[in-house]
């Protein structure tokens, strides 16, 4: 399952976006080597010191990755640099600030001038052009201006999501954009320039609320945990205190409701209930009913009659929950990496193969590659002490 094992990338990248991108090539065998600044890195590794003193995002997005310090802004390590990517990279991955790479010589059209089956690909918060260009974005902000914290909420509060949403779209169009483009080139021989912006990402993810929204319609209300247009679908506690995520989609799962968890079946016809729509709209009374009805019952139990009516169900698991899921267990979805803390759990990346397995190395330390990448440049011990001294790795 490392179809890509001959592949190498050579990425110009921080936090979330970029890295999880190349993580996901790595994690099919990609040879990735990360330029990191000489003594700090990658500022994600100092984002928080959660697992066992590293960073929680830094070890998520990071494995399998050879580190790779380099201070691009020395002409020095600009050759060393420019060297590696003519002579090993068949793609250049970068989340710089705007216009930062092309200073740097590194865009596609001044690589691909040296390299034409070069694939450069460049994400940003906005993209390469329009008024936005040059504008900084974080995952926070785009989330933002995508719309997506104007749908997500309760009534009188919006919200962002808690993991950083933006950038994991850009990071997996970046990661499919690659994908295609080394097919391209495999059927053509023609390099890519691929442009991958945080905003487009984001809004293809809230297309159904902007449609909903068409043409001046009213958005989708923020629910809380609920459905904003279907219902009953979302949280609802039970006698015990704990709560139940259940949803219904349709007419016949809904008489099945009223029958086996409501004990009411005449509210199966019950005009004020008669389509998802007057549902949604009744939501006050409905849920008042729900909660009679679940009152007598723990959340276990009242799971329970949900899965025997075939309703759909979920459990609202803590992280610690998550962490010991049992159909994690079942599946043998956990592995476990290495790091400069020791070794540490990793869920297998999405997706079984039949044959093979993914490749799940270790987390890098900073720079831990550096001499063994400036090695096969064939620079001696010597020159590479000379260059840490100077300050070029």
């Amino acid at each position: 399952m490392q179809p890509l094992k001959n592949i190498t990338i050579v990425t110009l990248e921080h936090a979330i976006a970029a890295p999880f991108a190349t993580r996901q090539l790595a994690d099919l065998g990609a040879r990735v080597i990360k330029i990191e600044r000489p003594g700090v890195g990658d500022f994600a590794r100092g984002y928080d010191e959660r697992v066992r003193g590293l960073a929680s995002h830094f070890v998520w997005t990071n494995r399998s990755k050879e580190s790779l310090t380099l201070d691009v802004k020395h002409e020095e390590a600009q050759k060393i640099l420019m060297r590696l990517i003519l002579e090993e990279a068949d793609v250049v991955v970068q989340n710089l600030a705007p216009g930062a790479a092309a200073r740097l010589g590194l865009s596609y059209e001044a690589l691909s001038a040296l390299k034409p089956g070069i694939i450069v690909c460049d994400i940003s918060g906005y993209g390469s052009d329009g008024p936005y260009r040059d504008k900084k974005a974080y995952d926070l902000l785009i989330q933002s201006e995508a719309g997506f914290v104007s749908v997500t909420g309760t009534p009188e509060t919006p919200s962002k999501a808690g993991p950083s949403i933006a950038d994991i779209a850009a990071g997996m169009y970046a990661y499919t954009n690659i994908l295609a483009a080394l097919m391209h080139r495999q059927q053509t021989g023609e390099g890519q320039r691929i442009d991958v912006s945080m905003l487009e990402s984001l809004t293809e993810w809230m297309s159904y609320p902007l449609y909903y929204a068409f043409e001046g319609a009213a958005p989708p209300p923020r629910t809380g945990a609920s459905h904003a247009t279907i219902y009953p679908y979302g949280p609802f506690p039970a006698g015990d205190g704990k709560t139940v995520m259940l949803g219904l989609q349709n007419e016949r799962e809904w008489k099945i409701f009223c029958e086996k968890l409501l004990l009411q079946p005449e509210l199966a016809t019950d005009e004020r209930f008669s389509g998802n729509a007057k549902r949604s709209a009744a939501r006050a009374e409905l849920s008042a009913l729900i909660v009679e009805a679940f009152s007598g019952f723990t959340a276990e139990q009242v799971s329970s009659r949900l899965e025997q009516a075939g309703i759909a169900n979920a459990q609202v698991n803590s992280m610690a929950e998550v962490w010991a899921h049992p159909q994690f267990k079942a599946r043998d979805r956990w592995r476990e990496v290495d790091t400069a803390a020791g070794r540490v759990p990793a869920l297998l990346p999405p997706g079984s193969w039949q044959h093979g397995a993914p490749r799940m190395d270790a987390v890098p330390a900073l720079g831990q590659h550096t001499e063994a990448i400036l090695g096969r440049q064939g620079y001696s011990a010597e020159r590479i002490g000379e260059l840490r001294a100077e300050g070029v790795i």
